[in-house]
């Protein structure tokens, strides 16, 4: 289990600086495209509108960018148990049932994760079929590669998180 916490923790500390370095990459790319576009509206340059010309993969790649930091702040965010919960019987069952919801509710997230995984891979391999692209000729399912990864990397923390609360259980039951 302590091998698993430490991927995890390696996992996580990958992520943030995929994050980091995404959001860096948008902000560089849409600043360079703002001020290539008002030199060319305002100040009638040329070849800012040369420019544009060239980096007209930018915006399609910034949509990509979006999408795989949508992926990868979800997997990180339910690593620190921070996703959204709707918790309706929080308030009718008594406080020594808790570790036991939380341990169904781990499953039930892992059941889900596993479903949305295995129809996310059905659905990449289908636009590997179709040879689409995205920009630049670049294979769109290269790009959506993130999303059955991003339900991978929660079922592994929701897996993660199941074994904690199982074990919890079995700990609380033993005293």
């Amino acid at each position: 289990m302590n091998v698993l916490k430490r991927f995890d923790e390696i996992l996580a500390r990958a992520e943030g600086w995929l994050v980091t370095t995404f959001v860096w990459s948008m902000v560089i790319l849409m600043f360079v495209q703002v001020c290539l576009r008002a030199l060319y509206t305002h100040a009638h340059f040329q070849w800012a509108n040369a420019m544009m010309g060239y980096m007209d993969w930018s915006e399609p790649f910034a949509r990509l960018l979006v999408l795989w930091l949508t992926f990868l702040g979800a997997s990180l965010v339910t690593r620190e148990e921070r996703h959204i919960r709707i918790d309706l019987f929080g308030a009718f069952f008594p406080k020594n049932w808790l570790p036991i919801r939380e341990f169904v509710l781990s499953l039930v997230c892992v059941l889900i994760s596993a479903i949305l995984l295995w129809v996310c891979v059905v659905y990449v391999r289908m636009e590997l079929g179709y040879g689409e692209t995205l920009f630049s000729h670049f294979p769109a399912w290269i790009g959506e590669l993130i999303i059955p990864a991003g339900f991978a990397l929660m079922l592994f923390r929701f897996i993660l998180k199941s074994i904690d609360r199982g074990i919890e259980i079995f700990k609380g039951t033993t005293k």
